[in-house]
């Protein structure tokens, strides 16, 4: 199963409930598994996963241009869940 698919997708309810993205699941069995394992265990794993992912993204050739509109957009998103915590904790 990819789990790039949209819960659309992937729905496999009759009456068109909401299900869950695949990735959730995903991530629901990687809490359990690292809960269940000392980090010695899991800990390379993640670290592999988590260096692949970095070179991946080293190995794609963006413009200077894309990089900063990437850059701001991370930025904005930062700002609004910054401003949405400040707002959680009444500040």
């Amino acid at each position: 199963m990819s789990d790039s698919r949209t819960p659309e997708e992937d729905s496999s309810d009759s009456d068109g409930g909401a299900e869950r993205p695949p990735r959730y699941e995903q991530v629901i069995r990687w809490a359990e598994y690292i809960k269940a394992q000392p980090p010695e265990v899991w800990g390379p794993q993640q670290n592999a996963v988590v260096n692949g992912q970095i070179e991946s993204a080293q190995a794609v050739d963006v413009s200077a241009e894309e990089k900063n509109r990437i850059r701001e957009f991370a930025d904005e998103v930062l700002e609004a869940e910054r401003g949405d915590e400040a707002d959680a904790s009444g500040e």
